[in-house]
């Protein structure tokens, strides 16, 4: 949100920490923690902003969760503003639950609720710029209806979305095929990662996986991170996003998109994996000679004198030598 928010507003955004630990859930105590370093900081804490389903997490919000948020910000007396513009990605359970549903459930000022949605995800328009926010604060919605005129959707994009919307069977098989092919490829993706050594958190909704890189980094901090991603940019030749860059308190992890290519992109992208990898594997594991027990050692007898003296020696050449060869 750094890019919607802070560019033009220059609203202070303050990150809920949560840990891979425990798949990276929400927590009160995370946001009893955000709370308090924003208020050291000397910062007026307006609103929580959260993501159903998770952008880069891939992962829904449930229902005792997202009660514990509303019971939060009611306590709080803070917005709640619930994006929920993936709401139609999930494709395999537990099922999406709409914050909507919960103020049904959770006695809470529905003043402070809001949502926003779009069609640039679930329907893949990203290009029309169609969105819409519903809430339940009056004075929100007649602010927006005014801000509305700076940025009018067209007529002819009007009229598009109308009719296709108007059409019920279009929309639900469109929905059903759409998460049917997201199921299809999520799991053929995080299956050939996990092939070639590549964990991911668990996942069922959006259009991208949370990829667990940790294990290649030369140390664990986030100038590590920027250099790995560097390099999978540069010479694996692959757009993948920092875990930094979306406020991730580990280093380590990055979002990668499966949704956005064809299947032969798809396959290229794999390849490329798959070779970084066995690459990166093959310099991880040190070179030892004569490691099969059919070796022998044959050595210049010129050196002998110098071989006795120096092979039990941890700072021995002798390994190096050129003097030193297997033979079977």
């Amino acid at each position: 949100f750094d890019r919607d928010l802070r560019w033009r507003t220059g609203v202070e955004l303050v990150p809920v920490v949560c840990e891979s630990s425990n798949n990276f859930k929400i927590t009160r105590a995370a946001l009893e923690a955000a709370y308090e370093k924003a208020k050291e900081a000397n910062l007026r804490v307006k609103g929580l902003l959260i993501t159903n389903p998770s952008n880069p997490l891939g992962t829904i919000l449930d229902r005792d969760t997202l009660k514990g948020i509303v019971k939060f910000i009611n306590e709080k007396n803070i917005h709640l503003i619930g994006d929920e513009i993936y709401a139609a990605t999930v494709f395999m359970e537990p099922e999406f639950v709409s914050i909507s549903e919960i103020i049904e459930e959770v006695e809470c000022n529905r003043d402070l609720i809001h949502i926003v949605y779009s069609l640039s995800k679930d329907m893949g328009f990203p290009g029309f710029r169609v969105g819409i926010v519903y809430s339940y604060n009056d004075a929100v919605v007649s602010c927006a209806r005014k801000m509305s005129s700076f940025g009018l959707v067209s007529s002819q994009t009007q009229h598009l979305i109308a009719t296709m919307l108007s059409d019920d069977d279009f929309v639900d098989s469109f929905i059903v095929e759409s998460k049917e092919q997201l199921f299809k490829r999520h799991k053929y993706f995080t299956l050939s990662l996990s092939q070639v050594g590549i964990g991911s958190l668990k996942s069922n909704a959006g259009l991208f996986i949370w990829m667990d890189l940790r294990k290649l980094l030369k140390e664990k901090t986030f100038d590590a991170e920027m250099d790995l991603w560097r390099v999978i940019i540069n010479e694996v030749k692959l757009n993948v996003s920092p875990g930094s860059s979306f406020h991730c308190d580990e280093p380590g992890w990055f979002r990668v998109c499966f949704a956005n290519m064809d299947d032969n992109t798809m396959e290229v992208a794999l390849l490329r994996i798959t070779t970084f990898m066995h690459k990166h594997n093959e310099a991880m594991v040190p070179r030892k000679l004569c490691r099969r027990a059919s070796l022998k050692l044959s050595l210049s007898r010129r050196r002998d004198d110098f071989m006795s003296q120096n092979m039990m020696s941890p700072h021995s050449p002798i390994p190096q030598s050129p003097l030193v060869r297997a033979r079977t």
